[in-house]
């Protein structure tokens, strides 16, 4: 049997924040944890180049060989997400722009734009002076580029830079105008001089133009990105640290190819249950934009979830269950921000691996104890995720629906693709996330929610795909310029549902539907054109359907509906839910005969489970049954 790699545990660790007495400390205390991986000088910039040109690297050096000699491997950072205020001085032109023309000033993180030329030089400079200097250094197991790339600036270098992007893509300004429907109130451009980003405006902007702004800026952080990556070498995996957000101009999946491992940072902002979805959610997609291999879990907070603004400190055991939560999903390791709390500035309350309490403290011992676990757990790394189901995910329709002109201000993407989730992870069904041109033939059931942008081809694809297909509204409206398809919506997917409708109507509150499931926010005139009626409003207009295996929803369902309509596709799929105690989260991996479930109680009960198997966490054989104690987990290795 060959030996399964290590997984990766540790996390951000800042010592220029400390006097090197602390040093000491901090490497002992790794140790004591299990720590074998740390990611150095992601906000550096300032402590290594204090004046342009001038380099110290005396306390990097030291720093990294006292972590090699202790055997701690290092993701070593370029520092470019924060430019020194030296840099800012002399370069007033790379600060960032708002949308309303307002230049911000040094004093955050993340004063750059990437546009300007003096930023890129000055960020690739101090990306080959690393690169040079520590390329060969024994310690350097990885290298981290930047830090949760999604700044945006609306300057005139972010002009210059969109003009060539949108020339690229369009090629004149004829078939730019047309893709931007410019005649509408006079906007037909005569001169690429004439187009800007989408500055704050006197109404609404073009929707459009809005549109390929984000998809603009996503591909010029992906330049700079590689710029780094060029001059950085080849020795060992180069990365970035993926985030999650509305407010973030990146396209994963379109980066996912020029990473060599994805990494994401994850930061659940709901209380109670909905933070362990958002986090299965999150690990999911993640997997998704690895190819369905492994990626890395490069942040987490360890003793807390912002709950909009406000700190909750994870329950006892917490922080290790949303850990396995994205182990079993594929993560090569947990990591986390920071490894230890700062006495000072921003982000001074945000939990660490080592908390302002220090090393006596519950957090320290759960973090030690999790060290300790996660070399039993390697061998289920080898093992492919289950899953039997596909929802569809694309970032350029989210970008779309949270654009300007639309019928309702509380369409939601992100909540519409999180609801499907939901309901499946509630059910203990495993779920990939896919493009609508993917090869979807695997799956017995794919979701396809709020699909806003629909391609030709994707649409061929869907048409042709023989499971059970399940569509939520506002999915198949418009093409990949977000123009309208006229003739009716849902635009793309009416034949293959079998519907058409008129009109949207969205509603304040809910609406209760002839089967007595509830919907809420969203309703639609619709009438079938080969299509069985499952449900119908009050007024007895349809409001779910079925065409043989592609299911409509034309309504926003809550949870016990949309569960039960659910259960439903899975029954007409011929896939069985498993029986598992409400709450307790199972994620099944294999390979060959072998098979791991990760069991997750999310209960304040005790859970029973039916198995024969050996426990990774315990090292015990469970004969028939295992009882789970509320919040607890276990790890179970079972032969077919």
């Amino acid at each position: 049997m060959v030996e399964p790699k290590p997984l990766w545990f540790g996390g951000d660790y800042n010592p220029e924040q400390w006097p090197p007495q602390v040093w000491a400390e901090d490497v002992e205390l790794m140790r004591r944890a299990g720590v074998n991986l740390v990611t150095v000088g992601v906000f550096s910039w300032s402590s290594l180049e204090p004046e342009p040109g001038r380099y110290e690297f005396g306390w990097l050096d030291q720093v990294l060989d006292l972590l090699h000699s202790n055997g701690i491997r290092v993701t070593l950072a370029t520092p470019t997400a924060s430019p020194p205020p030296w840099f800012s001085l002399a370069h007033p032109d790379a600060l960032p722009v708002t949308a309303d023309g307002v230049r911000l000033l040094h004093g955050s993180r993340d004063t750059y734009c990437v546009c300007a030329p003096a930023y890129r030089e000055a960020a690739a400079r101090i990306a080959r002076v690393l690169g040079e200097r520590y390329g060969d250094h024994p310690a350097v197991e990885m290298w981290h580029v930047h830090n949760e790339y999604g700044t945006t600036c609306y300057c005139d270098h972010v002009a210059e830079s969109f003009r060539r992007w949108l020339r690229g893509r369009y090629g004149d300004l004829a078939a730019l105008n047309d893709a931007w429907t410019t005649a509408f109130w006079s906007q037909g451009y005569s001169a690429w001089e004439q187009v800007f980003p989408p500055r704050r405006t006197q109404y609404l902007a073009n929707p459009t133009q809005v549109l390929d702004f984000r998809r603009f800026y996503s591909d010029e952080l992906l330049a700079a990105y590689r710029e780094q990556k060029a001059v950085l070498g080849t020795r060992v995996p180069i990365t970035t640290n993926f985030v999650f957000g509305s407010w973030v101009p990146v396209d994963h999946w379109r980066w996912a190819d020029d990473v060599d491992v994805v990494a994401i940072d994850h930061y659940p902002d709901g209380p109670g249950i909905e933070a362990e979805q958002q986090t299965a959610f999150g690990a999911d997609l993640a997997r998704a934009w690895a190819g369905g291999g492994s990626w890395l879990l490069m942040e987490q907070a360890a003793g807390s979830i912002n709950d909009r603004g406000r700190m909750h400190a994870k329950e006892p055991g917490r922080m290790a269950l949303n850990s396995l939560s994205h182990l079993a999903r594929g993560s090569r390791g947990a990591l986390f921000f920071q490894w230890r709390a700062s006495r000072g500035g921003s982000e001074r309350y945000h939990t660490a691996m080592v908390p302002h309490a220090g090393p006596d403290s519950r957090m320290f011992r759960e973090i030690t104890e999790l060290g300790e676990l996660l070399p039993r757990l390697a061998e289920a790394d080898a093992g492919v995720v289950e899953a039997e189901v596909a929802i569809l995910w694309d970032a350029e329709s989210w970008w779309a629906l949270q654009g300007p002109g639309l019928p309702s201000p509380t369409i939601d993407y992100l909540e519409s693709v999180r609801a499907a989730h939901r309901q499946f992870w509630s059910l203990g069904i495993g779920v990939d996330f896919a493009r609508p041109t993917d090869d979807l033939s695997r799956y017995r059931v794919v979701v396809v929610p709020s699909l806003y942008l629909l391609t030709d081809e994707a649409a061929a694809a869907l048409s042709a795909y023989e499971g059970q297909l399940l569509v939520t509204p506002l999915s198949g409206i418009a093409d990949e310029a977000a123009r309208i398809r006229l003739g009716g919506y849902p635009g793309a997917l009416r034949d293959v549902l079998g519907v058409r409708v008129e009109e949207f109507h969205p509603i304040d509150g809910e609406v209760e539907l002839s089967t007595g499931a509830r919907g809420h926010g969203w309703t639609e005139l619709m009438t079938v054109t080969d299509a069985e009626v499952l449900a119908t409003y009050e007024n007895g207009d349809p409001a779910i359907t079925r065409r043989a295996n592609a299911w409509y929803i034309s309504t926003w369902l809550d949870d016990p509906s949309y569960e039960a309509l659910v259960r439903q596709v899975l029954q007409a799929a011929a896939i069985d839910p498993p029986n598992y105690p409400r709450g307790v989260e199972v994620i099944t991996r294999r390979t060959g005969r072998t098979r791991w479930r990760y069991l997750l109680n999310h209960t304040g009960q005790p859970a029973e489970i039916a198995t024969d198997a050996e426990n990774l966490i315990t090292g015990e054989e469970t004969a028939g049954s295992l009882v789970l104690a509320p919040g607890s987990f276990a790890v179970l290795r079972e032969q077919a």
